[in-house]
């Protein structure tokens, strides 16, 4: 009898992975579900007494599909693995208590300082300082605090969040433990798109077993299911959704840190920032602050997704370049074709070209050329891909998703849509890119959040990647263009 990793997790589900199950318990293996280890092209894949296997269609033809210890598996060993490190070797509902506790026992400003010493900044996609928050929240006095987490993982080609949620709930369950010690909050709310019921089963799980462990008394955790609305990503609607309103951004100030979930101090952190917290405290906040490049700390979970052959999740150390990502780690396009472009970032996020491949994956870099990481997740294309089209999608998604609040991304969305229709078929004269050219700025500058704000991104980078050099709009001129703000105030 053998001792088989089966992975519980939504995509080996979908391939087979529970039939796999049933048929080694079957045959009378050890069968223990773990979660994924997130290498998507390999799924579903079982680790049988150390070896890997995979992708497994047929228990008796394993030998096909043999990987070898996997303790060696390449594509493991080399990521820097501090958030996913125990997720696809443990069963999700296995877990010792005592290093939390050890860590509930520390002093909340200690805790707040080795955050602050990890450079650790948001991982849902505007990279702001996490100690910043954790600090205003714990200065902030209150009768009641909340620790919220974003866990509303709405950008395409993204599921970090999913991956850990399934596979080890219980580094989230840490995290905002730790984050609700440090600051102060003794209540917790996760709000989980309703797109991914076995995440919510298993976290559901997770929580009751928290509770028989004890550690629910100190610290009380809900799990919220969202409707699925896009705009509920953003912090401020994310919270009026969780109120029992409509999901609408909330002007600011008063920031959530200070004014948040009714009116009281909130911290509010995407999955994957939480559940770094645990490994900044294993390793120190200066050691920590070592991975990654510059201001850019620690690392950051990619995740390969489109027209790319080993498509999955990748948690490497920021300042690998997009090159190294889309090509080394993702093996290019599955097509074979040359690479086209790939949109960073989510659907708000930029096109970036081939003459961008060499661009480190930092928060700084990103935002030299006006592009951001945004939550880790990467769409490949390869050089059929129609960018036109893109933009024209970029200006329909917002047109879909917008809460309508704002009359610059309620009805410049739909504008711009009508815009770029005009622009593919009548042909790329200078007054239609000027028409996009001034609602995209409209949009970028008078929007109340970065839903209408960031539309602009997508649609200026992938217009400016069919247009000739010829034209007189710089605007949109190589893939990606920033409106230079201090040349214009002169």
């Amino acid at each position: 009898m053998s001792r088989v990793l089966v992975p519980n997790e939504a995509l080996a589900n979908a391939l087979g992975a529970n039939e796999l199950a049933r048929e080694l318990q079957a045959r009378g293996h050890e069968v223990i579900r773990t979660g994924g280890f997130g290498l998507a092209w390999l799924e579903p894949m079982l680790v049988i007494d150390g070896e890997a296997y995979g992708p497994v269609r047929d228990l008796d033809a394993l030998d096909a599909v043999a990987l070898g210890p996997l303790a060696e598996l390449p594509e493991l060993a080399r990521q820097r693995r501090i958030v996913f490190d125990r997720c696809g070797h443990v069963d999700p509902m296995e877990y010792d208590a005592s290093w939390l506790l050890e860590q509930l026992e520390r002093e909340p400003r200690e805790i707040i300082g080795e955050i602050k010493a990890s450079g650790l900044r948001g991982r849902g996609g505007a990279g702001f300082p996490a100690h910043i928050k954790w600090q205003t929240v714990f200065d902030t006095p209150a009768p009641q605090k909340y620790i919220v987490v974003n866990a509303d993982e709405g950008d395409s080609g993204t599921f970090a969040d999913r991956l850990i949620m399934e596979g080890d709930p219980f580094r989230l369950i840490e995290g905002m433990m730790i984050s609700g010690h440090a600051t102060g909050a003794d209540k917790g709310i996760v709000y989980l798109r309703s797109e991914y019921p076995l995440a919510a089963e298993i976290f559901a799980n997770a929580m009751d077993k928290a509770r028989a462990l004890g550690l629910l008394e100190r610290f009380d955790i809900e799990l919220f299911i969202g409707a699925g609305a896009y705009i509920c990503g953003e912090e401020t609607s994310l919270l009026e959704s969780l109120e029992g309103k409509r999901g609408e951004v909330r002007f600011k100030p008063p920031v959530p840190a200070v004014a948040g979930l009714f009116g009281q101090p909130t911290l509010v952190h995407n999955v994957i920032t939480l559940c770094s917290v645990p490994g900044i405290l294993d390793l120190g906040g200066k050691a920590y602050a070592e991975i990654g490049t510059g201001a850019s700390t620690g690392t950051s979970t990619f995740q390969l997704a489109g027209n790319i052959k080993r498509g999955g999740l990748y948690e490497l150390p920021f300042g690998i370049s997009l090159r190294e990502l889309v090509e080394d780690w993702g093996g290019g396009t599955r097509t074979g074709r040359p690479f086209g472009a790939a949109q960073v970032g989510g659907p708000l996020g930029a096109y970036l070209l081939e003459r961008h491949l060499d661009t480190p994956l930092g928060y700084e870099d990103m935002a030299a050329l006006g592009a951001g990481i945004g939550h880790g997740g990467l769409v490949v294309f390869d050089d059929t891909v129609d960018l036109v089209r893109q933009a024209h999608y970029a200006f329909e998604f917002c047109a879909h998703e917008s809460c309508g609040k704002c009359t610059p991304c309620r009805i410049g969305s739909v504008r711009g849509k009508e815009a770029v229709a005009a622009l593919a078929s009548g042909g790329y004269t200078e007054d239609r890119l000027e028409v996009i050219d001034e609602l995209c700025d409209l949009m970028e500058q008078a929007s109340l959040c970065q839903m209408g704000g960031m539309t602009p991104i997508p649609v200026r980078s992938a217009l400016g990647g069919v247009l000739s050099r010829g034209s007189r709009n710089e605007k949109f001129h190589g893939g990606i263009v920033r409106k230079n703000r201090e040349s214009e105030r002169g």
